[in-house]
């Protein structure tokens, strides 16, 4: 399972994402695909952003059963706490 959350970015990327994903909600992407299919996307995400946001969930084989990634929004930050991912939010 993927799980993808965009903020911010252009309506294009959105869908061209639709093509792999579904889109339950504006910027919310959900769906089964391939590893690699999943990183082509979470790429192509990175590089047409233009100044948006992303977040990117999928099934894992660890102690939280997944593994998320993330680009921009400075405010929020991915740490790992002895295994786990957790969320940290910076003031800005």
């Amino acid at each position: 399972m993927v799980v993808i959350i965009l903020e911010c970015v252009p309506v294009s990327l959105r869908g061209e994402l639709s093509k792999w994903l579904i889109e339950p909600k504006a910027g919310v992407f959900v769906g089964k695909i391939s590893a690699l299919v999943r990183e082509n996307i979470w790429n192509k995400c990175q590089e047409e952003a233009k100044g948006g946001s992303g977040v990117l969930l999928y099934s894992m084989n660890n102690e939280q059963g997944y593994s998320l990634v993330s680009f921009g929004d400075a405010r929020r930050q991915i740490v790992d706490f002895e295994g786990l991912s957790l969320i940290r939010f910076n003031e800005k």
